[in-house]
């Protein structure tokens, strides 16, 4: 008897424009600074994005969806440790400006993310795997939202992170 698949979803208001926030997700030098420590990423619809968490373990993502500063939808390759090579692992970033923001709020871009996940086996054998995408993927987008929003000036990598977003291209 064939199994069904479970998800999780994950939402981080971040007080930041909708493009930062986007960057900072497809930029390889600003994603390896609150997620991963290598990254390489080909930023377009059939890319690639890969991300080595660790010695032993590197995601390998197909770019299925790309829509910039809106969609990103990763389908990932079978990785080491995956119980079942057949499973089909799916992460949908949504992007999108909150619109009900309290009026005081108004002069602050808030951007919403959204990490929708699915397609994780729903067996003990992938519970291991499903508790660290679900948990590692909540940390990393705080990460993110603590990154974006230090003020300027503030001393550390965050800070440096921004100045990077905020440069023209080829600076």
């Amino acid at each position: 008897m064939a199994e069904g698949t479970r998800g999780y979803a994950q939402r981080v208001d971040i007080r930041a424009g909708i493009e930062t926030v986007w960057q900072a997700l497809v930029d390889p030098k600003i994603l390896s600074r609150w997620y991963a420590p290598a990254v390489r990423i080909d930023a377009r619809e059939r890319g690639l994005y890969s991300v080595r968490l660790d010695a032993r373990h590197t995601l390998d993502a197909h770019i299925d969806v790309f829509v910039p500063p809106r969609r990103l939808r990763l389908i990932y390759m079978p990785f080491a440790g995956m119980p079942d090579k057949e499973a089909v692992v799916i992460e949908d970033f949504l992007l999108d400006h909150d619109e009900t923001a309290a009026p005081e709020a108004a002069a602050a871009a808030i951007t919403v993310v959204r990490l929708l996940g699915s397609g994780v086996p729903d067996s003990s054998v992938w519970n291991p795997i499903y508790q660290r995408l679900r948990t590692g993927w909540g940390r990393a987008l705080l990460r993110l939202k603590i990154m974006l929003e230090r003020p300027p000036g503030t001393a550390g990598a965050p800070a440096r992170a921004r100045a990077q977003l905020k440069r023209p291209a080829g600076s």
